[in-house]
């Protein structure tokens, strides 16, 4: 610069004021130019930069499957973004909500956390878990997810938590073995007398009265209570109240105890006796022609059934023509537990796992069910028809949250079936048994 201009300046207080200014814009630039980078400020800065949040991320995804899956998730969220760090601590299923809530009441829980869909509303009234209101604000979330599974995570009409996955029973039958005992390999039973008959020709029963193979069985192959749901379609108990001795469902359990009855119970626990995982489970070594269970029973099929092009699948039978191939399911939600130090960028993680690109990814290598309604649709996923099976079968799927009035009606209604079977009581009865003692239940609850 000219001496004219250096004297100028120092004549001048404006000027000086006007080029300070000017030089801590330009350093302000700098600043921001730096905080893009992601280089970190320095200790004790006034410039305004804003630091890195670190979250814990608890899941009991531990296995060789699911663990780098769901971290290369983590991993991907972290690269997409430069002022949240999430790291993931496993923790195992008999542990991790012990825990959780141990580290709630401590006052220093983990940020987010994977936890049951079925209970969100009790953790929601026990305050356990936060709020989401003012994170979502305006925002059409709910519109990402399934509406059953969205209505999961309300408690008074406001979301607690994200659903992330779900699953659905759906049949699975052995094509070889119907072909074997004459039956059609691609006409799987469609109501309960179907699958009676069917189960008939499957069986392979010795002159001992052992059982060698067996076609189905719906308290060893699928479970009792899926049965009675399956019946009406209606929950055990929800809002509207105690759905447990409707004459469906008595006729559902009349129905379970038949097969009982028929096999001998004797028979059955002997049989039942040599089941295992992997190639030991009964469905997979041949010895039991018909299973329900959830869609992600298809990768034991892939991994360990030597001719996965002999196994079909189909929805439920219908407990009588037009009552509905009524399922059931469940799934998990990520959440944020109460007290978490940092909920605005917890939200903001819980955003990226339910978006389309991180469920897509989950769903792929996990054969699971996801909430995300674009990402069970995605065209690639879509492709695999057990996959899209497992998608198309969750319009016949319940997923009903626990009842906050009558949380422990299991205990009420469980000892009743028991008795059932084992001839202590008539199915009318029992359930009769069961319903007055949840209704009562629910009247002591909300008092």
């Amino acid at each position: 610069m000219g001496e004219d201009f250096v004297k100028a300046v120092k004549r001048t207080s404006l000027a000086l004021l006007t080029l300070t200014l000017s030089a801590g814009a330009v350093l302000a630039g700098c600043s921001s130019k730096n905080d893009a980078s992601g280089s970190a400020p320095s200790s004790g800065a006034s410039s305004g930069k804003q630091e890195k949040v670190t979250l814990d991320f608890w899941t009991f995804w531990g296995s060789t499957t699911r663990r780098p899956i769901i971290e290369k998730i983590i991993s991907d969220f972290n690269a997409s973004q430069d002022h949240i760090v999430v790291k993931h601590t496993y923790l195992p299923w008999g542990d991790i909500w012990t825990k959780e809530l141990a580290q709630v009441a401590a006052g220093n829980p983990p940020d987010v956390i994977v936890n049951d869909i079925s209970t969100v509303a009790q953790r929601a009234q026990k305050n356990q878990n936060t709020n989401l209101k003012s994170f979502i604000g305006s925002e059409d979330i709910k519109s990402r997810f399934f509406p059953e599974l969205w209505n999961t995570t309300l408690y008074k009409g406001d979301a607690y938590a994200l659903p992330f996955t779900t699953d659905t029973r759906v049949m699975f039958y052995n094509k070889a073995l119907f072909k074997e005992a004459g039956l059609d390999p691609n006409k799987p039973p469609a109501t309960w007398d179907e699958l009676a008959a069917d189960a008939k020709k499957l069986d392979k029963i010795g002159s001992d009265g052992k059982i060698e193979r067996l076609g189905f069985e719906p308290n060893l192959a699928a479970g009792w209570d899926l049965f009675l749901v399956n019946s009406d379609g209606l929950a055990f108990v929800d809002d509207k109240g105690a759905h447990i001795n409707t004459p469906s469902k008595i006729d559902a359990l009349n129905y379970i105890k038949s097969w009982e009855d028929r096999l001998g119970k004797k028979n059955l626990d002997a049989f039942q006796a040599g089941f295992g995982s992997k190639q030991n489970d009964p469905f997979i070594s041949g010895k039991l022609a018909i299973k329900i269970d959830v869609g992600t029973f298809w990768t034991q099929i892939r991994d360990f059934y030597p001719k996965k092009e002999d196994i079909g699948i189909a929805p439920l039978p219908e407990f009588k023509p037009g009552t509905g191939h009524n399922s059931v399911g469940g799934g998990f939600v990520v959440e944020i537990p109460k007290g978490a130090k940092h909920p605005k960028e917890s939200y903001e993680f819980m955003k990226y796992l339910t978006d389309v690109a991180a469920q897509k990814y989950w769903a792929q290598y996990n054969f699971d069910n996801v909430a995300n309604i674009q990402a069970s649709n995605d065209p690639e996923l879509q492709k695999d028809p057990v996959y899209k099976a497992t998608v198309d079968n969750l319009k016949y799927t319940k997923v009903t949250p626990v009842p906050l009035n009558a949380p422990d009606f299991r205990n009420l209604l469980n000892p009743e079936v028991d008795a059932v079977l084992l001839g202590k009581e008539s199915p009318k009865d029992a359930l009769d048994k069961a319903q007055a003692a949840v209704e009562n239940l629910m009247k002591q609850n909300t008092k």
